[in-house]
């Protein structure tokens, strides 16, 4: 990932100040209320909110949509852009759910680095260790943090070793935790030599900070009951025996992985965290692309589509593009070619995100995410450029795993169910697929739970009730082969042939038996479960 025996430029200022990164982990282990206290420390807004909201107290502001704010889980990525002393942080805030995890593979095409939240009591999770593996199929830098140290956790030396072992990344303490559960007070960072005490009154209040002078420091047994002070010394003596010292270099090529530990709930060790990922997370990183890779520096904008949201307002049937700036100085108004249609698009409203407020962007940097909306021209997978025919490559589409039949509950709203499933299908929420025999739809997820979510998009947003029912099929396959292999194939197959959204031959199945059969039978024609979204 990273060109160690670099002669590229440095990095025009701007750019070089621009972090991007995701925020991954499994369900419930507090993604979202980490992501809020980001907004909070970066000003962005003045006080957190909490996903499952009592009275009073305020809803997050990055889950937007009515479902997630009613169940309490994120099930669609947002972006947020917010300062933080010099620094530029793009953060993209994924769906932790695991029926969402398409959506989190596509949006981690998009970013430089991922920060991976684990619970104190959990450790690593099946969802994390899924995650993890897609960013270390990218090479991507991690930096974890252990959140939940406030209630019961496990042993420091056991969440280490759970994820060295697991995940097999080297892991090195950026801070460690003093006490844990009701008696945890606060960190040691082991990097600056400071004290960290959590203040459990006020939970949007930022911890103080203590100046010491080591672990031999005397202000230390000032502030910290008298058996913590020695089972800190103890434990961060072995530590620093144990495990390996911070480098630098290490963490973004993705072979290491520094851990904070903290309790976002009660604001604590987050701007430990944020501080960790502007010094050592990467700036904007060389995108990968065909015929050639992109470079942030170059003058040159280029930008690429990772995400379609439809409707994020909606009162106007908009659809936003959400699209990651590769290259150059972009600014609003600008004439930009859309690789796929050869057109020209003039982007005339950009807009920054804050979860759901937004705002106009005048100008965007290399490793920025901005939100274009649009009528439909723009998919996931298209590249924009100054006129350059380049093609960034990399973003996955996942075969579904379920597949259900969709009739309107009304027969002649048919047409309009059809135009409500492209729409989603483009913005990648579902696939869908048009048999050849008979007519219908039949929609395929990932997990259940987004038929469920679908169903209620459709009735929210255009009105019309909706049916899942049954399919005969259980799992689709994309057809690749030479033109005379597939035309013969799909002939013969016909009641299992089907055309996805971008017009591409499916082959629907009913069980391992019909591929095999395929694999036997058609040793010219070749069935994937993924295809590239080079559009």
């Amino acid at each position: 990932m990273l060109d160690t025996a670099s002669n590229r430029p440095d990095l025009p200022a701007e750019i070089a100040r621009r972090r991007t990164f995701a925020i991954i982990s499994h369900p419930d282990a507090g993604k979202t209320t980490l992501t809020e206290k980001f907004l909070l420390y970066g000003g962005a807004i003045q006080m957190a909110g909490q996903v499952r909201a009592k009275g009073e107290a305020r809803r997050t502001r990055s889950d937007f949509m009515q479902m997630e704010k009613d169940r309490g889980i994120s099930v669609s990525a947002s972006a947020m852009s917010f300062d933080f002393g010099t620094f530029r942080f793009n953060l993209v805030d994924t769906p932790g759910h695991s029926d969402f995890s398409e959506d989190t593979y596509r949006t981690l095409t998009a970013v430089d680095a991922a920060v991976m939240v684990i619970d104190g009591a959990k450790g690593v999770e099946s969802q994390t260790q899924k995650l993890f593996e897609v960013c270390r199929l990218r090479d991507l830098p991690i930096l974890t943090f252990c959140n939940k140290m406030d209630r019961e956790s496990r042993d420091t030396f056991d969440i280490i070793d759970e994820i060295q072992e697991n995940l097999a990344i080297d892991v090195t303490p950026a801070s460690w935790p003093i006490g844990v559960g009701r008696d945890f007070m606060g960190c040691y960072d082991m990097l600056h030599d400071r004290l960290e005490l959590m203040d459990r009154a006020d939970r949007n209040k930022v911890a103080q900070s203590i100046e010491i002078n080591g672990l031999d420091d005397p202000l230390l047994d000032e502030h910290v009951p008298a058996n913590l002070v020695a089972q800190l010394r103890e434990e961060v003596a072995m530590a620093r025996e144990l495990l390996p010292a911070l480098n630098p270099q290490s963490v973004l090529e993705g072979h290491m992985t520094p851990i904070w530990f903290g309790s976002a709930i009660n604001s604590f060790g987050v701007k430990e965290l944020m501080a960790g990922i502007a010094e050592y997370g990467p700036e904007p990183q060389v995108q990968k692309a065909t015929p050639r890779a992109i470079a942030p520096e170059e003058t040159r904008v280029a930008g690429f589509v990772f995400k379609v949201q439809a409707n994020m307002d909606p009162r106007h049937r908009d659809r936003v593009a959400f699209v990651r700036l590769a290259s150059g100085h972009f600014k609003r108004g600008m004439k930009l070619t859309h690789v796929r249609s050869k057109k020209p698009i003039t982007v005339s409203a950009p807009v920054l995100f804050l979860a759901s407020d937004r705002e106009l962007a005048e100008e965007a940097w290399a490793g920025d995410i901005i939100g274009i909306p649009n009528h439909g021209q723009l998919r996931i997978g298209d590249t924009l450029t100054e006129g350059e025919d380049l093609r960034v490559t990399g973003i996955p589409s996942f075969a579904p795993e379920l597949l259900q039949q969709a009739r309107a509950g009304d027969p002649m709203k048919a047409k309009h169910l059809e135009k409500a499933l492209m729409q989603f299908a483009e913005e990648g929420a579902a696939k869908v697929f048009k048999p050849a025999f008979g007519s219908g739809f039949i929609v395929g997820v990932v997990g259940a739970l987004q038929f469920e979510v679908l169903a209620s998009r459709i009735e929210q947003e255009y009105g019309l009730p909706v049916r899942f029912e049954n399919s005969q099929f259980t799992s689709a396959r994309w057809v690749n082969g030479p033109k005379a292999a597939v035309d013969k194939f799909t002939e013969a197959n016909k009641q299992h042939i089907a055309r996805d959204n971008d017009g591409d031959i499916v082959y629907l199945t009913r069980m391992q038996w019909d591929i095999d059969r395929v694999e036997r039978d058609y040793p010219d024609v070749t069935l994937t479960s993924t295809k590239e979204m080079m559009v």
